[in-house]
């Protein structure tokens, strides 16, 4: 499966720079997943392959926004099968703010 379609950059494109915005106004635009509780919630691309992300490692005290290296991602492989990050492609329409709201009270999006 391809990570990142046309579409996806064009919203990436769309969204622009979110640091003058508010959480509620920035919208997730791809979440990526692996390893079992490990999401990657991308929201801006910065530059070449660098995104800001709100990432959960599946440890809620420890889950922040960052950034991330989109090649990096996909360069990882969990054990024991070897299986790689995914894109989830049923994700929906959220918030920054929804997001870190759901994954603090422990759940799961």
């Amino acid at each position: 499966m391809k990570i990142l379609t046309k579409e996806i950059e064009n919203e990436f494109k769309k969204q622009g720079y979110t640091g003058d915005k508010k959480p509620e106004d920035v919208k997730i635009i791809l979440k990526l997943f692996g390893g079992g509780a490990c999401s990657w919630y991308l929201y801006e691309h910065i530059e070449d392959d660098i995104y800001m992300a709100y990432v959960n490692l599946g440890d809620l005290i420890y889950a922040e926004c960052g950034t991330v290296s989109l090649n990096e991602l996909m360069s990882i492989k969990f054990p024991p099968f070897g299986l790689g990050i995914e894109r989830d492609m049923y994700f929906g329409e959220h918030t920054l703010k929804e997001v870190i709201d759901i994954v603090k009270d422990g759940g799961n999006i």
